[in-house]
């Protein structure tokens, strides 16, 4: 072989290794987060809109210089509303994609899915819905409500003097985990507050359900007498035929009040909020929170959909699942940057007691059990597929996983138990 030959391969050598080591560079340069959000199917309707806020909150923090000195690669999966690539995609994103934590869920069904996925694998889920509670994995951050800081309080209002005083209670949800163990404890709650048996009703449904006119027409029987409300905890595109079929057979909101727990402002956005008005719901958040603060953020979320052609753009809404997805982002930076790290097990502990300024107001991750201390809200909703908020909380309410009536010898302690313990 002549010296130019060898030249030649020395020089295409170090060139490929040059290369190899700026690719390495630029791989350093960003830390991937997955999103695991419904894009298709049922769920859909309720999961793409927190995609696009976890995808504004990476762009905010990217455009202030990312995390750590590097920028956020966001990877999003469609888990298309089936429950089993839930799991598939999950692990994906944890052992192809290896990123550092995923933000995503909406259904306990689907969080169920994945969980023993993030536990095998060290992984980190922030999970932004509401849920049923009697759950408290070290793998998984609950943004979203806890029964106390929802159904209890719903349940509450309605049998107060200023949320009507009803006395009798219809539970109609979607056949699956929340709905179903949700129910439990509103009967029990119902039950130890003197409400007799005979005056709950408990109905389910599958998802997608479209027909609800035989149901409909028993809840008009059973409130007929003007005492009753509906608890719904109805998931996904179902809400819209369910809605429909009550204004047809002329129940309305005075006759009947419909408490939600997982219809919010975006869900609106595809129904006739003409026949919804005076209906309720409860969150820990409304667009109509009227700070500078949620001023700015709704206005941010509008034209953060604008800008990326994303459907509905300026008329775009927010609300509680879709702060709380966003939220999560913020708030794993934060423990990121407190911790030092991107490791999950140093990112974990750095979330305890960490707070957040966000748009709906300062929350508190807890010292010890993985969930956010919030306030709780009921709106009443109006023609304008927006919120009046009708009852407040004095503060932020303390989380519990663990109902203190359906499992009062429970508690969740990741500092001195390892999570999950039970009470002596």
């Amino acid at each position: 072989m002549g010296r130019l030959s060898k030249f030649w391969i020395a020089f295409v050598a170090l060139g490929l290794i040059t290369a190899g080591m700026h690719s390495s560079a630029r791989a350093e340069e960003t830390v991937k987060v997955g999103v695991l959000h419904s894009l298709s199917g049922t769920m859909a309707i309720s999961e793409v809109s927190l995609r696009d806020a976890v995808l504004m909150a990476v762009e905010e923090i990217n455009s202030n210089g990312g995390v750590l000195g590097r920028k956020i690669e966001p990877v999003v999966v469609d888990p298309a509303s089936d429950w089993d690539l839930f799991a598939e995609k999950s692990k994906e994103l944890l052992l192809e994609h290896e990123v550092a934590s995923v933000f995503g869920c909406w259904t306990s069904v689907s969080r169920k899915s994945v969980l023993p996925v993030f536990e095998e694998n060290s992984g980190l889920l922030f999970y932004p819905v509401q849920y049923e509670g009697e759950e408290c994995s070290r793998n998984i951050i609950y943004t979203g409500a806890t029964p106390n800081q929802q159904l209890i309080p719903a349940a509450q209002y309605l049998m107060s003097e200023e949320g009507g005083g009803y006395k009798k209670f219809y539970l109609l949800g979607t056949d699956y985990v929340f709905p179903r163990t949700a129910n439990k404890i509103l009967r029990a709650y119902l039950l130890d507050q003197g409400v007799p048996e005979e005056n709950i009703m408990e109905e389910y449904t599958p998802f997608h359900h479209q027909d609800y006119q035989t149901i409909v027409q028993k809840i008009k029987s059973f409130a007929a007498d003007g005492t009753a409300a509906v608890l719904s905890t109805i998931n996904g595109d179902s809400n819209v035929p369910f809605y429909k079929e009550f204004a047809n057979q002329g129940l309305t909101s005075a006759m009947c009040p419909i408490m939600a727990f997982s219809v919010a402002e975006d869900e609106l956005r595809a129904m006739d909020t003409e026949f919804l008005v005076g209906h309720l719901a409860a969150w820990n958040y409304f667009q109509s929170v009227t700070t500078k603060e949620n001023r700015d953020f709704v206005k941010s979320f509008k034209q953060y959909c604008e800008a990326n052609g994303l459907p509905g753009g300026l008329m775009r809404v927010t609300d509680d699942p879709i702060l709380w997805a966003y939220t999560g982002v913020y708030l794993w930076k934060g423990a990121v940057e407190k911790a030092g790290s991107f490791d999950v097990e140093k990112v974990r502990p750095a979330l305890y007691g960490l707070t957040f300024d966000s748009p709906g107001g300062q929350v508190m991750m807890d010292e010890r059990n993985h969930h956010l201390h919030k306030p709780v809200y009921i709106g009443e909703i109006k023609k304008n597929g927006q919120f009046k908020i009708v009852y407040e909380s004095d503060g932020l309410v303390a989380p519990d996983p663990w109902d203190d009536i359906t499992s009062a010898d429970k508690d969740c302690d990741h500092v001195n138990y390892m999570g999950t313990y039970t009470l002596e």
